[in-house]
Parts: C-alpha cells; structure tokens; sequence
C-alpha cells in the first residue's frame, strides 16, 4: 500500500480536468493521496471549487482572491469573500498573496487585496495559503503586523534566511514539483535542511510538475514522487516524510484524522 500524503496545494477544479476529473481523483487515492486542498483564485471559481469539493470525498476547499488575477478583482469581492467563510466549509483562506514577477500588477493594489483577506483569515479563525513570488520580503512584512496568524507560503523558493523567518512565525512552507529539478540546488538544499515538521508537501496541479511530467499536465497522483525525492535529499524515509507531512496538512488545516471514504 502507498504510504497516506495529502496534497496541501491543488487547484482540481479548473478545466484542464473537466475531461477527466475522476479519474484523477480515482488515480490521486489509488497512490494513496488521501486528501487534497482546493484553493481557488478569484470570485467566479469559488462556486466551481465547493462544488468539487462537495463532490469528491476528502477533498477541501479554500476561498480567496490571487494577485496575478488583480485585473478581475472587485471591491466587492471582498465582501463576498467574507459572506462565503461565514458558511464554515473552507479550510483557508486563499490563494492570496503578493506577486513580485508578472508585469503590470500594481504592488498598492496588491497589499490592500492581500492585507484585506489577511484581516479576513483574522477574524475568522482561519489559516491563509499565500503566494510569494518574487515577493516574499513583503509578504513576511504583512504578516509580522498580525501575529498569531497561521499559514503556508505555497512553492516556496524563497533563501534560507527567509525560510527560518516565515517559520519563526510558525508559518509552512509548501514544496513541490520544482524541488525534484537537479537544476534548482537552492531549493534542494532547504528540502534537505529544513525541519520537517515546517514542510508541506503539494502538487499544484494542474500546474509546475516534477522533472519526470516535464510538459505535461500536472496531477495530485504524482505527489508521491515528490515526497520520494524529498525523502532521498534528507536521507530519511518517504513513508516518514509522507506521515510528517501529512499531520503538518492536518493541523494547519483542521481535518479529520481519518481519510474520507
């Protein structure tokens, strides 16, 4: 039997699996993935993203708006975004963040998106999934005026020095398919390096998938042979690594200790 992981970072919803969902998901519980976090990316997919999560036993969902996506964002999406967590389904808020790499996004406009979702979380009780791309400086910064917020900085790739801060703050750290790239030896030796219990393991499916799928669609089935290589790097076991992950996942994110049938 597969050693039970949990993929913390999957965005199943999106129409790159409308083909094929199931048998994804099917595919995903076979290699013993035993629940995945659904974090969606602006107002008009949170419904998409319940209702999979609605659909498929052990998976969950998370509300947030995306900062690549600022373009699509409204005012009142906030609004909205606050009516949708008083419903108690989702396990995070997200994915929000600051993104420091794509062109043309306004980084005023960002911060107030991003600090109005942060205070969101505050009040109501929930972790954030954060993306910090080229931007992790200042996302470290928001979150150091809100104490006791807790969460996860998904693919992280950020320097050690920036790691040991984020986890001082007793936030995770999300890795993924980069880590298994010879090529990217910084993020190699953080996987290496980093206590275990401050790691989470994701796909981010459809999206970055490991060195073996380069090119190809991205699925949760695959979170294995990431664990198998962050394993190997730490010298330790992947079935240790699987278990470590996977009750980091369970604690961040208040799920049910036994998987859903």
């Amino acid at each position: 039997m597969p050693a039970p992981c949990i993929d913390s970072h999957c965005h199943l919803d999106v129409p790159a699996f409308d083909a094929d969902r199931e048998a994804c998901w099917q595919r995903a519980r076979q290699a013993g993935v035993t629940a995945l976090v659904l974090p969606a990316i602006e107002r008009r997919t949170w419904q998409r993203v319940r209702a999979v999560a609605q659909g498929y036993p052990g998976v969950y969902p998370a509300y947030g708006l995306h900062p690549v996506y600022l373009q699509q964002h409204r005012q009142e999406d906030l609004q909205d975004l606050a009516r949708w967590l008083q419903a108690g389904d989702a396990v995070a808020v997200g994915e929000c963040g600051l993104d420091g790499f794509v062109p043309g996004l306004a980084m005023d406009a960002q911060w107030t998106l991003f600090s109005a979702q942060l205070d969101l979380a505050r009040e109501a009780g929930l972790p954030v999934i954060l993306h910090a791309r080229r931007a992790v400086d200042l996302v470290t910064k928001a979150l150091r005026a809100r104490p006791g917020l807790q969460g996860v900085v998904h693919s992280f790739s950020g320097s050690r020095q920036q790691a040991d801060r984020l986890l001082e703050r007793g936030f995770l750290l999300g890795l993924g398919g980069p880590v298994t790239h010879p090529r990217a030896q910084r993020l190699r030796r953080l996987a290496a390096e980093l206590p275990l219990e401050g790691l989470l393991v994701e796909t981010d499916a459809p999206d970055q998938p490991g060195a073996a799928h380069q090119g190809e669609r991205n699925e949760p089935a695959w979170l294995p042979e990431i664990i198998h290589e962050i394993a190997t790097l730490r010298g330790e076991s992947p079935g240790h690594v699987a278990a470590v992950t996977a009750d980091n996942a369970r604690r961040l994110f208040r799920l049910p200790d036994t998987p859903a049938a």
